[in-house]
């Protein structure tokens, strides 16, 4: 039985924050699509959640393209700068973190995205990110040394904000995400993309279909009267 109280939420924050996972597939296609390859959804979903590089390696490896990763993320990146501003909030993630910074519980968002990405991505929501205590990002953060599913991300997010692990919810919207949240030692709610495989997530504690079906006094925190729009 579960004994120490949860004080603070992390979050990741490409298509579980953020809906940008598309943009991604989009792009990809187009890309792989030109060497007679697809991108389907078994391998984006190995691909989700982990370092830039690390995901390109994953992609033009198994597709064995004819170009190195370094030349993906070229043809990638000049793509998705376009797009990237253009980010909206997923289903229950602005209503969710609003009602927990209402109720002064320290939230943070741990991405593996880089600097530069975030700020593009972040573009129409400079006011609601504000409320997060915490911003990490990986791609560019020198003490993040490993991606996930290695936990070190959400391992200098909770010595950042001062917390134990045992004291965090992590959600997750992909497989390594969850698999890092729960090395870290922390609570991992898994809130996938209904076309990725739901085994993918077994080793999630609790797997939902939108952030609005989240409980908070399942977990011990205020109580979320929700208001769907």
């Amino acid at each position: 039985m579960r004994t120490s109280p949860i004080t603070h939420l992390i979050y990741d924050m490409d298509g579980l924050l953020l809906d940008t996972e598309g943009f991604y597939t989009e792009v990809t296609q187009k890309i792989v699509a030109s060497y007679g390859q697809t991108f389907d959804w078994s391998l984006k979903s190995k691909m989700m959640g982990r370092k830039a590089m690390e995901s390109a390696i994953l992609l033009v490896n198994e597709l064995k393209l004819p170009i190195t990763p370094e030349e993906y993320l070229e043809q990638r990146n000049a793509s998705l700068e376009s797009l990237f501003p253009k980010a909206e909030a997923m289903p229950g993630a602005l209503a969710l973190t609003q009602h927990m910074h209402k109720h002064h519980i320290p939230q943070a968002i741990a991405t593996s995205s880089t600097q530069n990405s975030f700020a593009l991505k972040s573009t129409l929501h400079q006011d609601w990110f504000s409320l997060f205590t915490l911003i990490v990002t990986g791609g560019s953060d020198q003490e993040v040394e490993h991606g996930k599913p290695a936990p070190d991300i959400f391992l200098v997010t909770a010595k950042r904000l001062g917390v134990l692990p045992e004291n965090c919810i992590v959600f997750e919207d992909s497989p390594s995400g969850v698999e890092a949240a729960k090395s870290a030692g922390m609570i991992a709610i898994a809130v996938p993309d209904p076309r990725t495989d739901s085994s993918l997530y077994s080793h999630a504690d609790l797997m939902l279909a939108s952030l609005w079906e989240f409980e908070p006094q399942s977990f011990g925190l205020p109580h979320w009267e929700k208001v769907s729009t």
